[in-house]
């Protein structure tokens, strides 16, 4: 009996630690990353277009784009998360020169010559009232965006590679509240003598009520997110699940 005792030994855990796995991320060759590329890039440029109008409902100031904006982060979260941070880079990078190609648009249709009479005078008046703007608010945009949603993937990334396909809730939450924070003011320091937001307490209350609503809408909609970037995963071919 002893015998069989000293030749039975009990399962000892492995002292060595194991390794921990790379974050998955998949490859762009399918048609799902220029979709979502090309709808972060027309969210960004029509957003551009409201933001020239200044909007206020009772004490809160904001502007025209307020409603849209969000959605251009939720995007960069669902290529942040699939693609990795390198292809998200290229995504702003590229959202980024499209604005800056939108803009110059604008200044050569309003520096067209045309129609002299009173109908054609009064529809240059209002491109230049509507579009004029836009080159400066694309400036604030264009750096805010490329700030802002830069850092939102950079966390999104960072804290993938520590979690891995857990916790995905946690990675849209703290990335969007900080990276809001940089786009917005970034923005609004810039764009708001455009729009016509005058006087610390306004500008304030521009950086907060934007600040405050983008998140927000993010923080709703971190189920739909979680959906939708499960369904990517899902088929998405090269995501290795």
């Amino acid at each position: 009996m002893s015998s069989l005792q000293g030749n039975v030994s009990p399962t000892q855990p492995s002292a060595r630690p194991q390794a921990k796995s790379a974050p998955r991320f998949a490859a762009v060759g399918s048609p799902f990353f220029g979709i979502l590329l090309a709808c972060m890039a027309v969210i960004v440029i029509l957003s551009n277009i409201g933001a020239a109008k200044g909007v206020q409902f009772g004490p809160i100031v904001t502007d025209g784009g307020f409603f849209l904006f969000p959605f251009a982060y939720i995007l960069g979260d669902v290529i942040s998360e699939i693609y990795g941070f390198k292809v998200a880079r290229r995504a702003i990078l590229a959202t980024f020169a499209l604005s800056v190609f939108a803009s110059l648009t604008y200044w050569v249709i309003i520096a067209l010559p045309g129609f002299t009479d009173d109908y054609g005078r009064a529809k240059q008046a209002a491109l230049e009232g509507a579009l004029g703007p836009v080159p400066q608010i694309v400036l604030a945009s264009m750096l805010a965006f490329l700030a802002g949603q830069t850092i939102n993937s950079f966390i999104i990334v960072r804290l993938k590679a520590r979690q891995g396909e857990r916790k995905l809730w946690m990675r849209l939450m703290g990335s969007s509240g900080v990276g809001e924070f940089v786009d917005t003011l970034i923005f609004c320091t810039i764009a708001a003598p455009v729009i016509g937001i005058t006087g610390f307490g306004m500008f304030a209350n521009y950086v907060l009520v934007g600040f405050a609503y983008k998140t927000a809408v993010q923080y709703v909609l971190v189920p739909v997110t979680t959906l939708v970037i499960g369904w990517f995963k899902r088929h998405e071919p090269s995501y290795a699940a």
